[in-house]
């Protein structure tokens, strides 16, 4: 399908929805339990039998229900008695356009993610502009429905042109806020790093994406280890440039220290004005701990995909002053925050538990709060993004709201609203989603700015050719020295055995 056809498609989605998408220009959740930010205790603050005013894409006022307040005239009321109202959700890592190969990876390790679906791999000559339009904006419903309203991407479908534009229309047709970081990439499918050049400054020209302020243009880059001339126009274009986030995969560690932030430091990159999140970090040093703390920037800690396959967040919880939380692939696991939080609470717990249960003494304490984990998942991605209007319900700041059924049966009976969310909490009981003021899902449905069916019938089409594709492409081969790191080799994991008798139920 051509871009014209597709925005054919969306205009007539639109003149067909119903009335529910659009919101009043003020909007009042009246009567709820809301959690906002105390700034002097660094803690989240529920204010209960409150009421919470948006008014075009800013919350203009958070009050005690049972004060006297005059609203605009045109405000719509909507009782929120008994739930939980939450800032948005912050994603700091994915790639959306991925969805096609959705349960593909189910067991599948880093090792073989990079040379089977990765940007380096087939996916640049077999995924054309209508397989990552529809792959992202398939994806991007996902967190929407799940309360997820920001998100960095780190934007790696960018094989030429005509995907690089289709990506980005995705983008700003799913109403989610974004910061698109375009991956530059030595790729092997013609598309030249000179050309990725042009069409970068040229998408920072597109006249849609200038006239909207929800997706802004970032840049990803995972090869700062070269110090070529690739790596002097990266430099150039984060310093010359008003991008929104740089951002790239660091690992460290035996996975090789590219991209580390001493090697930010080096090139002048770390006390940039840009803001910098390094994915994973799973082997993050002290002295890249220390440049973070003194630059303020930040990691993005991806729980489920580092424990799935195999990346390690070694010293991740050493360094959560400057962590925020991250998805990464969204095609093998979890795609909402609320896991991740919770995934990353749990874990932590127990390792620090093991310091002392190791040495045959009973802790006394819990390491890590349910609190802590919820500001993770919200205002830490905010600064790490140094968009102080974001992560945080408060007045002036944007209206990326999100509302929980507080008495669904797995819910029922909360006392602690922070807890509820992060503990007890799944996307069923999201009942509202705004983003900018504006419904992204309204009473526990989804609201598209397309007929979400023919999306997703094209989007099926699309996965089904791909899938087809990747089942008869063998598995990449995978012996000797790992990405030519002496002494680092390819091994055999441990395999688990799960049933009695013959074999593993593997």
């Amino acid at each position: 399908m051509s871009k014209t056809s597709r925005v054919g498609q969306i205009l007539a989605g639109l003149a067909s929805l119903s009335a529910t998408a659009f919101c009043a220009n003020s909007t009042l959740f009246q009567g709820g339990t809301i959690i906002t930010f105390d700034e002097a205790s660094q803690l989240p603050k529920a204010l209960r039998d409150s009421s919470l005013l948006v008014t075009g894409d800013t919350i203009t006022k958070i009050f005690d229900s049972s004060d006297n307040v005059t609203l605009p005239a045109d405000t719509e009321i909507i009782n929120v008695q008994g739930k939980i109202i939450s800032p948005g959700f912050i994603d700091t890592h994915r790639h959306s356009w991925q969805t096609a190969y959705k349960t593909l990876g189910s067991n599948t390790s880093l090792a073989e993610y990079f040379g089977r679906y990765g940007e380096f791999t087939q996916a640049g000559t077999v995924f054309g502009p209508d397989d990552i339009y529809y792959g992202t904006l398939a994806g991007l419903y996902e967190p929407l429905n799940a309360g997820v309203t920001t998100i960095l991407e780190h934007a790696h479908g960018t094989f030429s042109n005509a995907t690089s534009s289709a990506y980005l229309d995705a983008v700003m047709d799913s109403g989610v806020r974004m910061a698109f970081c375009y991956a530059f990439h030595e790729l092997s499918n013609g598309f030249s790093f000179e050309e990725q050049l042009a069409n970068f400054a040229d998408l920072m020209k597109n006249e849609r994406l200038n006239s909207q302020d929800l997706v802004q243009i970032g840049i990803a880059y995972d090869a700062f280890i070269q110090d070529n001339n690739n790596t002097q126009a990266i430099v150039d274009l984060v310093n010359n440039n008003n991008v929104s986030a740089l951002t790239m995969h660091f690992l460290g560690g035996p996975w090789g220290n590219t991209n580390s932030p001493s090697k930010l430091d080096q090139l002048g990159l770390m006390n940039s004005t840009t803001p910098i999140v390094f994915s994973h970090a799973s082997y993050v040093t002290t002295d890249d701990a220390e440049l973070l703390r003194r630059y303020d920037q930040y990691i993005s800690t991806t729980p489920e995909s580092e424990m799935h396959y195999g990346h390690g967040h070694h010293y991740n919880p050493l360094i959560q002053d400057q962590s925020a939380l991250g998805v990464d692939t969204h095609f093998t696991f979890s795609t909402d925050i609320i896991t991740q939080a919770r995934i990353w609470l749990q874990s932590t717990r127990l390792r620090f538990f093991y310091q002392a249960l190791d040495n045959w003494n009973i802790p006394r304490n819990n390491p890590m709060s349910a609190n802590q984990a919820f500001t993770l998942a919200t205002r830490s991605g905010a600064l790490a993004l140094r968009r102080p209007d974001l992560g945080v319900l408060a007045t002036g700041n944007k209206a990326d709201v999100v509302v929980f059924d507080g008495d669904s049966p797995n819910m029922l009976g909360w006392s602690d609203p922070v807890a509820a969310v992060i503990l007890h909490s799944n996307v069923g009981d999201i009942r509202h989603v705004m983003v900018g003021g504006e419904w992204r899902k309204r009473d526990g449905q989804l609201v598209t700015k397309q007929n979400k069916t023919d999306v997703q019938t094209k989007f099926l089409e699309s996965a089904k050719r791909i899938q087809k594709i990747w089942l008869e492409t063998p598995l990449p081969e995978m012996q000797g020295e790992f990405g030519g790191l002496s002494h680092v080799e390819y091994v055999d994991a441990f395999t688990v055995d799960a049933v009695r008798g013959n074999g593993t139920g593997y």
